[in-house]
């Protein structure tokens, strides 16, 4: 079984999309299996739509018939295919539902680190853990529309919206969570590509959604390290002990 769920996570859109997560793959194949299951009926249907029009087409000195469904012989042309879209579709529910398992509701534990993801209109604000790697310090490091991430390390996110609807999307990553006001939605992601990276407001959110874009840049460690370094607030690195509530 295990090996027909590793079928779905292969990177079959590689050469499209990057692929920049580590769960990004699952949901590449989950898409692949839906377009493979429905093109495949789709291409079926039209073919015995069209044979049946040209079998059955009218024709001098043949008269018309009346079926009314009864014949078993008719029938099934109606209940085999029906039950075999339900066994696609339990097929298409399993699968969906372990993807959304995996990342939707079981988070990592212990994560090598702790971000918030701010909405507003019409920017994001990025929070991130300063040199004690804890967030809501004082060495914490705001950003406006660039987040830093280390590569090959789990985050998790806390995501937040202070006014209107948003939706954090970084399609690299395949995430794409709503920020609802009044509410903080935890998610998580582990970036495996180093490089920089669009973040997109994917839910209208006023006049000026179409300029809410922002950068994620994925970082090996010693240069996520020196970014770390360089803008942690001055007052909270000179502090005996590392941060003081001056920085606030």
């Amino acid at each position: 079984m295990n090996r027909f769920f590793e079928f779905f996570e292969f990177s079959w859109f590689g050469p499209l999309i990057e692929v920049g997560s580590s769960y990004a793959e699952q949901i590449d194949g989950l898409i692949l299996m839906v377009l493979i299951i429905v093109g495949v009926w789709f291409l079926a249907a039209e073919y015995i739509f069209l044979h049946f029009i040209l079998k059955f087409r009218a024709k001098p000195g043949r008269r018309g018939e009346y079926i009314d469904g009864k014949n078993k012989r008719h029938k099934r042309w109606i209940t085999i295919p029906h039950l075999c879209v339900l066994v696609f579709d339990i097929l298409i529910i399993v699968v969906s539902f372990r993807v959304w398992h995996d990342i939707k509701m079981d988070l990592p534990d212990d994560p090598d680190g702790v971000v918030r993801v701010i909405g507003q209109q019409w920017a994001w604000t990025f929070q991130h853990p300063g040199a004690d790697g804890e967030l809501d310090s004082p060495d914490d490091i705001f950003t406006v529309d660039e987040l830093h991430v280390e590569n090959n390390k789990t985050y998790h996110f806390e995501l937040q919206s202070t006014d209107v609807l948003h939706s954090f999307s970084v399609p690299v990553w395949r995430i794409k969570q709503d920020a609802i006001p009044g509410r903080s939605i935890m998610g998580w992601f582990e970036p495996t590509k180093t490089g920089r990276f669009d973040v997109q407001c994917a839910e209208i959110c006023g006049f000026g959604h179409g300029v809410m874009a922002a950068e994620v840049m994925v970082e090996d460690a010693e240069t996520h390290a020196a970014w770390v370094a360089a803008n942690t607030p001055v007052a909270a690195a000179s502090a005996p002990g590392g941060a003081t509530p001056a920085s606030q």
